[in-house]
């Protein structure tokens, strides 16, 4: 202990501590965090289902699965959700339906308020027949409050309540419609279930464990597809989905402090280690052994462990407020207090850090010999063992591999680290060794002894110059992407859309409505709309062959073969679809046109023959042509299209997207006053709504990555440190030879800011690089240079850069030159 103090005290040990603070906070408040999120799916797992067992399809359940509820001695109850316009008087909204049967739930309580701001409480049943319950937000977007009217469809009911609380959506992601409850016997009346509808149909079941277990086994055994059952284990499975994506984001993202922690911890073992080889050797002299030497350094390690790891958990459990904080619209939820299970992985999470950077280093004090106290070299530390390499590296991986819960994937990602520093690493090193080569040298720092001595030390100092470049160029690369490069591939995509890009959707017009709708648009001096038919189908054979979500094991590809498919038929393919394989059908082809991407996903070949069920009937055709599409032209847009005489003898709906310019908004209200069963998707508030949930989301991961950037100055300023030893043994030798101390800090300062500009270079082309793939491979976007990122990642560089020199350059400049040099002989 005394050991440990008196290290402090001479500030041997603080960059280890604050490295291990930083790791050990990052991990920990991630792990908080994700701890409070899963308990919180545990403690609500029947209200996120308001049932034991709920049975989901998107058409309507056989007879069967109802009866054989009762049969195993089990409650019932059902539900139908939809997507719908809401009207009361002069208003109309978009809303999220959903229709219930008077006993839901069967598990937990919905709430509900006589009034907006009056207190809530338990409902006794459901809504009853003729009446809804609405969100606050229906509220104010429709000025309905309780005993006003409101029309669904061709349906008029009256708002009876306050919706505060909804089982369902007790511990879930928010939806963009804000929520109606009504009565399931009133959906006939208000006509919106028609052709083209989509819809979810849900069963509920509750009652003795072991009915719900024998009735599960039953109803798996018979399920068809578009059919799933959620049970306690499973429940929300999209829910728990895009948590356990975020977590394992966010998670990942706290391994990059992670890892610049561990080299700032190998760099500051290293230093401590040569400035305790002379102690060393004068213990050795009066009698300790090997052994004696290792208990002693290995203890005070381990005590500075515990310390920091302790500091860093009590960090990391207030980093995680701030995160919930910042995600707080987002979950709809409160959530528990947090296990210790995050607070022991962040401790474990720190000692391997400690043990596979500092140990190897450490254990070179054991094998310092007694002789060193008259020779001075002997004994010296190696500064590049096998073994440090070998456990720090095998530190790093277990521990990424270990957080990203798959091989594949952990793998991937320490590939991934490793390349991006070693290329940032090769490239300062090269650039380094080029501004100091001694042609420009020559040139550049004839008029100036400060530049010559600067542009020395840079090709001096090479190895270790560039360890601090590429530490500082990887973690600016991260910032400069959630911040310039974020924002520039959101007004790219922006600048994308054409000036005249529909901003409104129209779903649900039936046949019978296309003149009537049409005329409309005409006597109100609306562009008309191209009215595109669709016709729900599902597939269920490529050549010839059954297909099933098993045989897929990519996520999206799992979704796309299980859900319907909206297809269409044309004579003729849309505007803005471009034919990149084949050729367009004839009338009377038995062929299809697809989308080249589902083709991608899918695994579609020209010629292969895929079959659709459609209702209760099949077809099969041909691809014969592939499309380019622009998803960005905020077009309608269909993965399947095939002639008129093959689909069009399906049922179908219409759809169609147009613009509406601004003041026009009350026409749409008359529209669907006119056309109750027709929804109108506000496209523009709809995306604002997400890009607000995407800014939430990445400002949670800025506060992730502020660890990151902490961790990447510690490792420039232990790098500084390092190496303060031998710039103080230099600047003894230049004031001895004449020099000023001017001269002195002119040589260091044009060194680091040499290396600063160099990092924020790297780093401005890392972010750039990395954000024109996600533009042209991922978005399809064109993303024009940015000034602003040009110039803000230099500056960075050079910013942080000189403030690391500044705070290690005083103490080099403030030895005495003469007691520097003798200490050093």
């Amino acid at each position: 202990m005394r050991m440990l103090l008196r290290d402090w005290r001479s500030g041997e040990l603080r960059i280890l501590a604050m490295a291990l603070v930083v790791a050990v906070a990052s991990i920990t408040s991630v792990g908080f965090f994700a701890d409070r999120v899963g308990r919180a799916l545990v403690r609500d797992a029947h209200q996120l289902l308001g049932a034991d067992l709920v049975l989901v399809s998107d058409h309507p359940w056989q007879a069967g699965f109802a009866d054989e509820i009762g049969r195993h001695g089990l409650q019932r109850a059902q539900a139908v959700t939809f997507i719908s316009m809401a009207i009361a008087g002069e208003n109309a909204q978009l809303a999220g339906v959903k229709a219930v049967s008077e006993n839901y739930p069967l598990r937990g309580r919905l709430r509900i308020a006589p009034a907006v701001n009056a207190p809530d409480g338990p409902a006794r049943s459901g809504p009853a027949r003729g009446t809804v319950w609405i969100e606050e937000r229906l509220v104010t977007s429709l000025a309905a409050p309780v005993g006003s009217k409101l029309k669904l469809g061709n349906a008029t009911l009256e708002v009876a309540a306050i919706l505060t609380l909804e089982p369902e959506r007790g511990a879930n992601f928010f939806n963009l419609a804000p929520r109606i409850f009504m009565n399931v016997a009133d959906v006939s009346a208000t006509g919106l279930v028609q052709t083209g509808s989509r819809v979810s149909y849900h069963l509920y079941a509750a009652g003795p464990r072991e009915g719900v277990a024998a009735y599960e086994a039953w109803a798996r055994g018979a399920l068809q597809r578009g059919q799933r059952v959620d049970n306690l284990e499973s429940g929300r499975p999209e829910v728990r989905a895009v948590i356990e994506r975020a977590q394992r984001f966010l998670g990942l993202t706290a391994l990059l402090a992670a890892i610049l922690a561990g080299v700032a911890i190998a760099l500051g073992a290293r230093r401590f280690v040569e400035r305790h080889l002379d102690g060393c050797a004068v213990m050795r002299c009066f009698g300790a052994t090997q052994a004696k030497l290792l208990r002693l350094y290995g203890l005070e390690f381990f005590l500075l462990g515990v310390a920091s790891c302790l500091a860093g958990t009590v960090l990391g459990f207030g980093a995680q407020i701030v995160i919930a904080e910042i995600l707080g619209g987002l979950l709809r939820a409160d959530l528990p207090a947090p296990s210790a299970l995050p607070a022991a992985q962040g401790f474990l999470v720190g000692l391997v850090l400690l043990l596979g950077f500092a140990l190897p280093p450490l254990v070179q004090l054991k094998n310092v010999p007694a002789v060193r106290v008259i020779r001075r070299e002997a004994g010296a530390a190696r500064t590049g063992t096998v073994a440090t390499y070998i456990a720090g590296l095998g530190a790093l991986s277990g521990l990424l591999i270990w957080q990203a819960g798959d091989l594949r994937l952990g793998v991937t990602v320490v590939g991934g680290f490793g390349a991006a520093v070693a290329l940032f690493a090769v490239v300062a090193w090269a650039g380094l060794r080029l501004a100091a080569s001694g042609a420009i040298a020559r040139r550049v720092g004839s008029s100036s002894v400060a530049l010559r001595y600067g542009l020395a030390n840079l090709r001096r100092h090479a190895r270790g110059n560039a360890i601090q470049v590429a530490s500082l160029a990887l973690g600016l690369t991260a910032v400069l992407l959630l911040t310039f490069t974020r924002n520039d591939l959101v007004d790219a995509w922006r600048r994308s859309a054409p000036p005249d890009a529909p901003n409104r959707f129209l779903l649900g017009v039936q046949p019978d409505q296309l003149a009537e709708v049409k005329a409309f648009f005409a006597e109100k001096k609306i562009a008309a709309p191209d009215l595109n038919p669709m016709v729900r189908g599902r597939l269920t054979a490529v050549n010839g062959i059954k297909v099933s979500e098993a045989d897929f094991t990519e996520e999206r590809a799992r979704r796309l073969v299980e859900r319907e498919f909206n297809l269409s038929f044309a004579e003729q393919p849309p505007a803005h679809n471009i034919v990149v394989q084949g050729k367009w059908f004839a009338l009377n082809d038995q062929s299809l046109s697809v989308e080249e991407g589902i083709a991608k996903t899918l695994g579609w070949k020209m010629g292969d023959e895929l079959t659709f069920a459609v209702g209760g009937e099949s077809f099969a055709a041909r691809i014969t042509s592939m499309r380019k599409l622009r998803w960005d032209s905020m077009r309608v847009n269909f993965f399947v299209i095939g002639p008129p005489a093959l689909v069009g003898r399906f049922p179908a709906s219409y759809i169609s997207a147009f613009r509406l310019a601004p003041g026009d908004e009350p026409l749409m209200n008359e529209l669907t006053a006119r056309f109750p069963n027709l929804t109108v998707v506000d496209v523009s508030a709809a995306m604002r709504q997400a890009q607000g949930v995407v800014d939430q989301v990445i400002t949670a991961v800025q506060v992730v990555f502020l660890f990151a950037l902490g961790a990447g100055l510690l490792v420039l300023y232990s790098a500084l440190v390092a190496t303060e030893d031998e710039r103080r043994r230099e600047a003894a030798v230049m004031r001895v030879y004449g020099a000023s101390r001017a001269q002195v800090t002119g040589s260091q300062r044009v060194e680091f800011l040499a290396m600063g500009l160099l990092a924020g270079l790297l780093a401005t082309v890392g972010s750039a690089a990395i954000g024109q793939l996600l533009a042209r491979r991922v978005f399809e976007l064109d993303l024009p240079p940015s000034p602003e990122l040009w110039i803000a990642g230099p500056v960075a560089g050079v910013l942080l850069l000189s403030l690391n020199a500044w705070l290690s350059a005083r103490k080099v400049l403030s030895a005495s030159p003469a007691l520097t040099l003798r200490e050093s002989v």
